[in-house]
């Protein structure tokens, strides 16, 4: 299916599932790549919609992907959802404080350890520290006690 019919279908979907949830806002919908459905939302109050650590956030995004595979009858493209540039302002946050902490690291020769986070967000950690030479970046622990470890690398 060409990425103009599964838009369409996205937009209906989206714009449905908002409305039950009594939002009154209309979401912005593109598929910039072809491949990833973005929605995007700004409204008066998010927290409810975002949740603590964007938790509920990342549950109507698997709920609409859900829904996407249900219509399309096939497997979705993936779907980024962003209420009031949450996720684009922590994706910041990350990348800043993966820096400050490889900065850390090399200055003290000594591992920092960041808190406990999730996979998405390790993830984010994991690409803006696989750019320098100067630090490796693991992650450890378990469940949701897990976190990166950022060490200086031997010069």
């Amino acid at each position: 299916m060409s990425a103009e019919p599964t838009i369409e279908i996205a937009k209906l979907l989206v714009k449905e599932l908002f409305s039950r949830l009594g939002i009154k806002e209309a979401p912005a919908v593109s598929m910039p790549d072809g491949q990833t459905l973005q929605v995007t939302l700004t409204i008066e109050d998010p927290k409810t919609l975002i949740g603590e650590r964007g938790q509920t956030l990342f549950e109507i995004q698997h709920l609409l992907r859900a829904m996407l595979r249900k219509k399309l009858q096939q497997d979705p493209p993936r779907v980024f959802l962003d209420i009031n540039d949450y996720r684009k302002s922590k994706e910041e946050y990350l990348r800043d404080a993966a820096r400050l902490a490889a900065d850390e690291a090399v200055l003290l020769s000594k591992p920092r350890e960041l808190e406990a986070m999730s996979a998405a967000d390790r993830r984010i950690v994991h690409m803006e520290l696989a750019q320098r030479s100067d630090v490796a970046s693991e992650s450890i622990g378990e469940g949701e006690e897990r976190r990166v470890v950022i060490k200086p690398r031997a010069s």
